[in-house]
């Protein structure tokens, strides 16, 4: 049985990385995907993931894969495309981490994954099934993941969504809205970030989006909000947490960094479950998971990037 099966985008991040002798930007080629960034940080945490996806059959999938398959993650799930170059993310970073996305997915590999070619079988045996929008922007994925939901909720797993909002690949953005509301509907654990938050409510008080999230979605039992590096709010039957973020320096990129907190969450979720979350859970939970995090943004890129349990503890007895 799989602890987690995620199901979304699989590509490579440009990230800066200096400039040539002849002053040109250069840019290294760092595995990434948000779901996959999830994954390979809970196999650094000992658990046993799958991967559903797709990339093109060219350097950069077959690189891709044998990323995968390095970190531990069962690939089994990944098709290649013939046609359809697998996507690209090209990643410009402001003096203070945060980042501009420049994609090169029109179409993209990943957005060619049809409900066929998802594995009933992966998603039957998990016990959480993730996902973000990335795979709801277009036909065939958002078929594919909407298949793949259905799946995940007749089996039993918990359900983990993502937004993980790019609006630069959306057409519209009313129906990133709505593909964003129908994400919530489905999910029992949310990780969600305060843009996306403001986004999705109007509002940028935390509690009071918070409270309108969990009003309009009874269905979610674990929101989490993350607010970069100011911290991080975990909201749970009634109760709150919130922990500041790790501030200890070194700080190069932030790419990576919500994906390997969502892990964190999983990974206490698998290990607690969702009854009985009070503040002294809530909190412990978002202090692993803000060291984590922290870990991440001291280095480049994601998949590669991920700290195993034995740093995260020693940031947290920093």
């Amino acid at each position: 049985m799989y602890d987690v099966v995620a199901l979304g985008e699989l590509l490579i991040d440009f990230t800066e990385n200096g400039v040539s002798a002849q002053g040109n930007p250069i840019f290294e080629a760092n595995p990434g995907g948000a779901p996959c960034n999830v994954l390979a940080m809970l196999q650094k945490l000992g658990r046993r993931t799958a991967f559903i996806g797709k990339v093109g059959d060219d350097a950069f999938g077959r690189t891709l894969r044998q990323t995968g398959l390095d970190a531990g993650i069962d690939m089994t799930g990944l098709a290649a495309d013939e046609r359809v170059h697998t996507t690209l993310a090209f990643v410009q970073t402001a003096p203070d981490g945060d980042r501009d996305f420049s994609f090169y997915r029109d179409p993209g590999a990943d957005m060619m994954l049809a409900p066929a070619e998802v594995p009933d079988g992966l998603i039957e045996d998990a016990k959480i099934f993730h996902f973000g929008t990335l795979s709801l922007t277009d036909e065939p994925v958002r078929s594919a993941t909407v298949k793949a939901v259905a799946l995940a909720r007749k089996a039993g797993a918990v359900i983990s969504f993502d937004p993980n909002l790019r609006p630069p690949l959306w057409r519209d953005m009313y129906v990133a809205k709505a593909m964003i509301s129908w994400g919530l509907a489905q999910a029992e654990v949310v990780k969600i970030a305060d843009n996306e938050l403001e986004f999705m409510t109007g509002l940028t008080d935390f509690d009071a989006g918070a409270a309108m999230l969990l009003a309009e979605h009874p269905n979610i039992r674990l929101l989490n909000v993350t607010a970069g590096a100011d911290g991080s709010y975990a909201y749970a039957g009634g109760h709150r947490a919130f922990v500041p973020a790790y501030r200890l320096g070194g700080t190069i990129e932030t790419t990576g960094a919500g994906d390997t907190f969502c892990a964190c969450v999983l990974n206490y979720v698998l290990d607690h479950g969702l009854k009985g979350l009070g503040v002294d859970e809530l909190t412990e939970m978002l202090r692993f998971a803000n060291a984590a995090a922290y870990l991440v943004t001291t280095k480049k890129g994601a998949i590669r990037a991920m700290p195993d349990r034995e740093q995260v503890l020693a940031v947290m007895g920093a």
